[in-house]
Protein backbone atom coordinates (compact mmCIF):
# COMPACT_ATOMS: atom_id res chain seq x y z
CA UNK A 1 0.00 0.00 0.00
CA UNK A 2 1.49 3.57 -0.97
CA UNK A 3 1.67 5.67 2.07
CA UNK A 4 -0.80 9.02 2.26
CA UNK A 5 1.62 12.27 3.18
CA UNK A 6 1.11 15.57 4.10
CA UNK A 7 4.24 17.53 3.52
CA UNK A 8 4.74 21.23 4.70
CA UNK A 9 6.64 23.24 2.85
CA UNK A 10 8.24 26.76 4.73
CA UNK A 11 9.87 28.30 2.05
CA UNK A 12 11.34 31.35 2.94
CA UNK A 13 8.97 31.61 6.05
CA UNK A 14 9.99 32.17 9.81
CA UNK A 15 12.94 32.63 11.86
CA UNK A 16 14.55 29.91 13.31
CA UNK A 17 13.26 30.97 16.22
CA UNK A 18 9.99 31.02 15.12
CA UNK A 19 10.26 27.76 13.27
CA UNK A 20 11.10 25.96 16.39
CA UNK A 21 8.05 27.22 17.72
CA UNK A 22 5.66 26.29 14.96
CA UNK A 23 6.98 22.66 14.97
CA UNK A 24 6.88 22.27 19.11
CA UNK A 25 3.27 23.47 18.55
CA UNK A 26 2.76 20.95 15.65
CA UNK A 27 4.39 18.07 17.26
CA UNK A 28 2.34 18.89 20.61
CA UNK A 29 -1.22 19.43 18.65
CA UNK A 30 -0.50 15.42 17.25
CA UNK A 31 0.59 13.75 20.15
CA UNK A 32 -2.02 11.25 20.86
CA UNK A 33 -4.30 11.79 17.46
CA UNK A 34 -4.64 8.92 15.08
CA UNK A 35 -3.21 10.50 12.11
CA UNK A 36 -3.54 8.26 8.84
CA UNK A 37 -1.09 9.82 6.47
CA UNK A 38 3.15 10.70 7.29
CA UNK A 39 3.34 14.06 8.12
CA UNK A 40 6.55 15.97 7.21
CA UNK A 41 7.20 19.46 7.66
CA UNK A 42 10.26 20.93 5.14
CA UNK A 43 12.11 24.22 6.48
CA UNK A 44 15.01 26.38 5.48
CA UNK A 45 18.38 24.75 5.96
CA UNK A 46 19.04 27.09 9.44
CA UNK A 47 16.06 24.98 11.38
CA UNK A 48 16.76 21.54 10.02
CA UNK A 49 19.26 20.57 13.09
CA UNK A 50 17.43 22.56 15.64
CA UNK A 51 13.89 21.70 14.40
CA UNK A 52 15.20 17.87 14.55
CA UNK A 53 15.79 17.84 18.16
CA UNK A 54 11.97 18.90 19.34
CA UNK A 55 10.05 16.41 16.84
CA UNK A 56 9.89 12.75 17.53
CA UNK A 57 10.37 11.82 13.51
CA UNK A 58 7.11 9.81 13.20
CA UNK A 59 4.94 11.87 14.70
CA UNK A 60 6.40 14.76 12.89
CA UNK A 61 8.84 14.33 10.39
CA UNK A 62 11.62 16.33 8.78
CA UNK A 63 12.74 17.71 5.16
CA UNK A 64 14.73 20.26 3.11
CA UNK A 65 13.62 22.83 0.60
CA UNK A 66 16.49 22.06 -1.59
CA UNK A 67 20.02 20.75 -1.68
CA UNK A 68 22.78 20.94 -4.05
CA UNK A 69 23.69 19.37 -6.97
CA UNK A 70 27.39 19.08 -6.10
CA UNK A 71 29.11 16.77 -3.57
CA UNK A 72 31.11 19.28 -2.02
CA UNK A 73 33.74 21.93 -2.49
CA UNK A 74 33.91 25.84 -3.96
CA UNK A 75 30.17 26.26 -3.74
CA UNK A 76 29.49 29.04 -1.60
CA UNK A 77 26.16 29.30 -0.30
CA UNK A 78 25.14 26.02 -0.73
CA UNK A 79 24.12 23.27 1.18
CA UNK A 80 24.92 19.48 0.11
CA UNK A 81 22.69 16.44 0.30
CA UNK A 82 25.16 14.81 2.76
CA UNK A 83 24.71 18.42 4.87
CA UNK A 84 21.39 18.14 4.86
CA UNK A 85 21.77 13.92 5.96
CA UNK A 86 23.57 15.11 8.44
CA UNK A 87 20.95 17.28 10.34
CA UNK A 88 18.73 14.39 11.01
CA UNK A 89 16.33 15.42 8.16
CA UNK A 90 14.82 12.60 6.11
CA UNK A 91 13.18 14.47 2.80
CA UNK A 92 14.18 17.12 0.35
CA UNK A 93 12.21 18.85 -1.87
CA UNK A 94 13.20 18.72 -5.29
CA UNK A 95 12.18 20.92 -8.70
CA UNK A 96 10.12 23.03 -6.87
CA UNK A 97 8.69 25.21 -9.51
CA UNK A 98 10.20 28.16 -7.26
CA UNK A 99 13.26 26.80 -7.87
CA UNK A 100 12.83 25.94 -12.09
CA UNK A 101 11.16 29.49 -12.36
CA UNK A 102 14.12 31.90 -10.29
CA UNK A 103 17.12 30.02 -10.23
CA UNK A 104 16.99 28.35 -13.48
CA UNK A 105 16.85 24.30 -12.28
CA UNK A 106 17.06 22.35 -15.32
CA UNK A 107 16.03 18.75 -15.55
CA UNK A 108 19.64 17.88 -16.24
CA UNK A 109 21.02 19.81 -12.68
CA UNK A 110 17.71 17.55 -10.77
CA UNK A 111 18.85 14.72 -12.19
CA UNK A 112 22.10 15.20 -9.74
CA UNK A 113 20.03 16.49 -6.86
CA UNK A 114 18.16 13.25 -7.04
CA UNK A 115 21.16 11.33 -7.35
CA UNK A 116 23.05 12.85 -4.46
CA UNK A 117 19.58 13.39 -2.38
CA UNK A 118 19.41 8.83 -2.72
CA UNK A 119 22.79 7.99 -1.89
CA UNK A 120 22.72 10.24 1.12
CA UNK A 121 19.59 7.87 2.15
CA UNK A 122 17.29 11.25 1.61
CA UNK A 123 13.60 10.76 0.02
CA UNK A 124 13.09 13.08 -2.73
CA UNK A 125 9.77 14.54 -2.55
CA UNK A 126 10.35 15.45 -6.57
CA UNK A 127 7.64 18.45 -8.11
CA UNK A 128 6.24 18.65 -11.65
CA UNK A 129 4.04 20.44 -13.11
CA UNK A 130 2.92 23.17 -15.73
CA UNK A 131 2.29 26.90 -15.98
CA UNK A 132 -0.68 28.77 -17.01
CA UNK A 133 0.36 29.36 -20.48
CA UNK A 134 0.99 25.47 -20.64
CA UNK A 135 -2.32 24.69 -18.93
CA UNK A 136 -4.31 26.52 -21.46
CA UNK A 137 -2.31 25.12 -24.67
CA UNK A 138 -3.47 21.62 -23.03
CA UNK A 139 0.35 21.19 -23.16
CA UNK A 140 0.05 19.67 -19.27
CA UNK A 141 0.86 15.93 -20.03
CA UNK A 142 3.22 16.74 -22.43
CA UNK A 143 5.08 19.04 -19.86
CA UNK A 144 4.89 16.24 -16.70
CA UNK A 145 5.79 13.69 -18.71
CA UNK A 146 9.14 15.41 -19.90
CA UNK A 147 10.04 16.24 -16.21
CA UNK A 148 9.36 12.82 -14.96
CA UNK A 149 11.43 11.29 -17.83
CA UNK A 150 14.01 14.04 -18.36
CA UNK A 151 15.11 13.84 -14.31
CA UNK A 152 14.43 10.70 -13.34
CA UNK A 153 13.69 7.54 -15.41
CA UNK A 154 17.37 7.24 -15.92
CA UNK A 155 17.01 5.46 -12.08
CA UNK A 156 16.73 1.76 -11.38
CA UNK A 157 13.31 0.48 -10.22
CA UNK A 158 14.06 0.10 -6.90
CA UNK A 159 15.54 3.82 -6.47
CA UNK A 160 12.59 5.64 -8.84
CA UNK A 161 10.57 2.99 -5.72
CA UNK A 162 12.09 5.80 -3.31
CA UNK A 163 10.63 8.78 -5.12
CA UNK A 164 7.44 10.87 -3.50
CA UNK A 165 5.96 12.78 -6.69
CA UNK A 166 4.71 16.35 -6.01
CA UNK A 167 2.04 17.85 -9.48
CA UNK A 168 1.76 21.15 -8.64
CA UNK A 169 -0.20 23.65 -11.22
CA UNK A 170 2.19 26.12 -11.15
CA UNK A 171 -1.09 28.29 -12.00
CA UNK A 172 -2.75 27.81 -8.82
CA UNK A 173 0.24 28.29 -6.36
CA UNK A 174 -0.19 31.05 -3.78
CA UNK A 175 -2.68 32.02 -6.15
CA UNK A 176 -5.87 31.31 -4.78
CA UNK A 177 -6.54 28.80 -7.97
CA UNK A 178 -7.23 25.31 -7.26
CA UNK A 179 -7.36 22.57 -9.70
CA UNK A 180 -10.65 20.79 -9.63
CA UNK A 181 -10.38 18.01 -7.86
CA UNK A 182 -11.05 16.22 -11.55
CA UNK A 183 -8.46 17.91 -12.84
CA UNK A 184 -6.10 16.84 -9.98
CA UNK A 185 -7.19 13.11 -10.35
CA UNK A 186 -7.37 13.27 -14.19
CA UNK A 187 -3.14 14.40 -14.44
CA UNK A 188 -2.51 12.32 -11.07
CA UNK A 189 -3.60 9.08 -12.90
CA UNK A 190 -1.50 10.13 -16.15
CA UNK A 191 1.55 10.41 -14.33
CA UNK A 192 0.74 7.04 -12.88
CA UNK A 193 0.56 5.52 -15.87
CA UNK A 194 3.41 7.00 -16.96
CA UNK A 195 5.72 6.02 -14.38
CA UNK A 196 3.88 2.35 -14.92
CA UNK A 197 4.90 2.53 -18.83
CA UNK A 198 8.40 2.62 -17.51
CA UNK A 199 8.52 0.55 -14.08
CA UNK A 200 5.21 -1.51 -14.41
CA UNK A 201 2.55 -1.39 -12.25
CA UNK A 202 3.44 -2.48 -9.07
CA UNK A 203 5.99 0.35 -8.40
CA UNK A 204 3.42 2.82 -9.83
CA UNK A 205 0.84 1.53 -7.33
CA UNK A 206 3.46 2.49 -4.94
CA UNK A 207 4.46 5.65 -5.57
CA UNK A 208 2.91 8.52 -3.46
CA UNK A 209 1.87 11.55 -5.85
CA UNK A 210 0.73 14.70 -3.78
CA UNK A 211 -1.11 17.32 -4.71
CA UNK A 212 0.81 21.16 -4.53
CA UNK A 213 -1.47 24.11 -5.60
CA UNK A 214 -3.32 25.61 -2.97
CA UNK A 215 -4.89 22.93 -0.92
CA UNK A 216 -6.46 24.11 2.20
CA UNK A 217 -8.84 23.06 4.87
CA UNK A 218 -11.61 23.51 2.80
CA UNK A 219 -10.75 21.73 -0.44
CA UNK A 220 -8.25 18.84 0.99
CA UNK A 221 -10.91 16.54 1.81
CA UNK A 222 -12.44 16.15 -2.09
CA UNK A 223 -8.77 16.40 -3.69
CA UNK A 224 -7.17 13.47 -1.13
CA UNK A 225 -10.59 11.31 -2.17
CA UNK A 226 -9.31 11.15 -5.72
CA UNK A 227 -7.83 7.16 -6.06
CA UNK A 228 -4.63 8.38 -7.42
CA UNK A 229 -4.37 11.67 -5.35
CA UNK A 230 -1.93 10.75 -2.38
CA UNK A 231 -1.80 13.27 0.04
CA UNK A 232 -0.46 17.15 -0.25
CA UNK A 233 2.38 19.40 -0.48
CA UNK A 234 1.26 22.32 1.77
CA UNK A 235 3.03 26.01 1.31
CA UNK A 236 1.45 29.04 2.96
CA UNK A 237 -1.41 26.31 5.25
CA UNK A 238 1.45 25.06 6.58
CA UNK A 239 2.66 27.96 8.12
CA UNK A 240 -0.17 27.89 10.99
CA UNK A 241 -0.88 24.98 13.08
CA UNK A 242 -4.61 25.37 12.93
CA UNK A 243 -4.49 25.77 9.09
CA UNK A 244 -1.93 22.58 8.31
CA UNK A 245 -3.90 20.42 11.00
CA UNK A 246 -7.41 20.23 9.20
CA UNK A 247 -5.38 18.96 6.01
CA UNK A 248 -3.69 16.27 8.41
CA UNK A 249 -7.03 15.09 9.34
CA UNK A 250 -8.23 15.24 5.66
CA UNK A 251 -7.32 11.91 5.59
Amino acid sequence: MRKNIVAGNWKMNKTLQEGVELAKELQTALKGKTVNCDVIICTPFIHLATVNGVIDGKTVRLGAENCADKVSGAYTGEVSAAMVASTGAKYVILGHSERRAYYGETNAILKEKVKLALENNLTPIFCIGEVLEEREAGKQNEVVKSQVTEALFDLSAEDFGKIILAYEPVWAIGTGKTATPAQAQEIHAFIRQTVAVKYGAAVANETSILYGGSANAGNAKELFSNPDVDGGLIGGAALKVDAFLPIVEAF
